[in-house]
């Protein structure tokens, strides 16, 4: 095993990042299947709904993948109690601080633009605690990702010991199946709420993907067998997601339900995602095993980035879908916005204050 910082992971992070401002953003532009955002378009857009279902078929597991690897360079370095406070300053911490502060301006703001609220942000923000969404108002928005990943991070330990010694081979498509099983047997219940308690499709999916990117990413034989087979793994990946595509702009996927149909399609969704995830890891295995200052700066602005974008987003989103201009143009106001202000934010605000650096996960 090699315990070696991985370049290409760090890339990968920065990447996932970048590509969930313009997943957002895309979201303004979009109503179906996988929810309404909290500021929506008058008029939505089919091109933009597409690029919405490509992406979400890949990027959170791509996300749950690497934070696995991630926890097995940590927890070569340190131990299981060291790692749990580790993941506490980094995880928890944030969460807490982005639930009382990143999140309610977002729901405000979707409350507003729904009427379903008429007063200022002070007055509503002891309502944000009424009820829990969707009966209510609170909720944890984009924040569910760091709770997931941090009761991951904890619940799993006694695995990630076994896989830490374990001997054992690698079979990629094999991998595959636990992946469809899970999307075939629970996603036609629970479709996609990320509320923790009553979300078992995703949170066995993304758990899958944790405990794999912790069991996989140190193997030799994995990482020989990304370069090996990356034609085969690109061209497969490309494949399915084209057959999926397919599906969706014919308006032929299955209803939900209980249906051999419909847990065929979710199954076959199961293995796509893998084979997407294999061809991101393959390809940044291959040309992304660099280092750079502008690395340096991006890896670690990543997660602050993440943490502050969608409030922001959200606050850009409620002005500009009132401008009359074409839908592209309002996405590329939205998401370069985005982008300027939460690095300008970043790089002012949390940076250089240590309080800052502390509540939103830096050392």
């Amino acid at each position: 095993m090699n315990a070696k910082r991985r370049n290409d992971l760090d890339w990968l992070r920065v990447f996932a990042v970048a590509v969930l401002i313009y997943f957002h953003a895309a979201a303004v532009f979009y109503r179906g299947d996988l929810g309404e955002f909290y500021v929506v378009n008058r008029y939505t857009s089919l091109g933009f709904g597409l690029l919405i279902s490509i992406v979400h078929q890949w990027h959170m597991p791509l996300f749950f993948f690497i934070s696995g690897a991630a926890s097995w360079f940590a927890l070569e370095k340190r131990s299981q109690q060291d790692y749990i406070q580790e993941r506490v300053q980094r995880l928890l911490i944030p969460f807490v601080f982005g639930l009382f502060v990143l999140v309610p301006p977002q729901v405000y703001l979707s409350l507003i633009v729904r009427s379903h609220f008429q007063g200022s942000y002070f007055e509503f923000y002891p309502q944000f605690f009424n009820g829990i969404r969707p009966a209510g108002n609170f909720e944890w928005a984009h924040l569910w990702f760091i709770i997931y990943l941090f009761v991951f991070s904890i619940v799993s330990l006694p695995v990630l010991s076994y896989l830490k010694s374990a001997n054992y081979r690698i079979n990629l498509i094999l991998l595959a199946l636990p992946l469809a099983l899970i999307e075939a047997i629970f996603r036609p219940r629970w479709i996609g709420f990320q509320n923790l308690y009553d979300d078992w499709a995703n949170v066995l999916l993304y758990l899958t993907y944790f405990i794999y990117g912790y069991g996989l990413i140190a193997r030799s034989q994995f990482t020989e067998m990304l370069d090996r087979y990356r034609g085969w793994i690109v061209g497969s990946a490309i494949g399915l997601m084209s057959i999926l595509v397919g599906l969706w702009i014919t308006h032929t996927v299955p209803d939900r339900a209980y249906s051999p149909a419909y847990m065929s399609y979710q199954a076959f969704r199961g293995v796509n995602s893998w084979i997407c995830v294999l061809a991101f890891l393959s390809l940044g295995q291959h040309y992304l095993q660099f280092h750079n200052s502008v690395l340096n700066y991006l890896n670690e602005s990543a997660y602050p980035v993440y943490l502050l974008h969608q409030t922001i987003l959200v606050t850009i989103a409620f002005f500009v879908v009132r401008w009359d201009i074409d839908v592209v143009t309002k996405f590329v106001v939205i998401s370069t916005a985005t982008i300027a202000i939460t690095l300008l934010v970043y790089e002012l605000l949390v940076r250089r204050i240590w309080i800052m650096r502390s509540l939103l996960g830096l050392k």
